[in-house]
């Protein structure tokens, strides 16, 4: 099992949370925009993740942040374990670059170990995956993106009012079942068939910082997790956390 990495402190004003799983930093930057300051670990390098950065296994950090008891630096955890295992969007073929090759159910070992943190967590996994409770399902049309990026989300230790999820204003672009139809929003998944080029998955997503094809498919717009982020922060305060 891996050591614990070191920590690095956040300014006293700011909470910290950990980021597992983080990707290219879709999730982490509305994490920050709320209020956090956010340490990520990926298995793989990741160098265009805009915050601090751990390469490690991240069940395996996080266990041995437990063990340590170096995770009460922390106030909270966000996780997003692979989904490929079960989902019909999975892309990419390259396992050296964490996409693609097998992939195993990773929610369940996730979600026993952030149980055994004791603090507030979010799972979040993408439509089609059973394996989570849905306690916030939010899409791109309640933030007025370009994408829908319908997405689910787990909450351990804390609760969030959920919203109304309102009425799509039209298709996504692109061929699906053979047809062609216009949008106002675009397909960041996949490429070909009329989806979406690296300029407007950044531009329909708010992400700018990566133009990685496999990295923007995998990501989440920032404000869905801004949303989150900014409830997640009034519920910690509660417990010591400086505002």
């Amino acid at each position: 099992m891996t050591q614990p990495l070191p920590i690095r402190r956040a300014p006293d004003h700011q909470p910290r949370l950990l980021d597992l799983f983080s990707c290219a930093g879709g999730a982490a930057m509305g994490y920050h925009r709320a209020g956090f300051a956010v340490t990520g670990i990926d298995i793989v390098d990741r160098p265009n993740y805009p915050f601090t950065l751990h390469r490690a296994d991240a069940l395996e950090h996080l266990a041995a942040l437990i063990t340590s008891e170096d995770i009460g630096q922390y106030a909270a955890v966000h996780a997003s374990p692979p989904c490929q295992a079960g989902c019909a969007l999975t892309v990419g073929t390259n396992a050296s670059q964490g996409w693609g090759g097998t992939h195993d159910d990773l929610v369940a070992p996730t979600r026993e170990l952030l149980d055994r943190t004791g603090l507030p967590y979010v799972i979040e996994q993408p439509n089609g995956q059973a394996r989570i409770r849905k306690d916030l399902s939010l899409c791109g049309e309640m933030f007025g993106l370009g994408v829908l990026r319908h997405r689910n989300f787990e909450l351990g230790r804390w609760t969030i009012t959920r919203p109304a999820h309102p009425k799509h204003r039209g298709y996504v672009r692109g061929y699906r079942h053979g047809v062609y139809r216009d949008g106002p929003y675009v397909a960041a998944y996949g490429s070909g068939g009329g989806k979406a080029t690296i300029p407007e998955m950044q531009a329909a997503m708010g992400i700018t910082w990566t133009d990685v094809r496999e990295e923007l498919t995998e990501a989440i717009p920032p404000a869905f997790s801004e949303h989150i982020g900014r409830a997640l922060l009034a519920a910690v305060r509660p417990a010591g956390v400086a505002a």
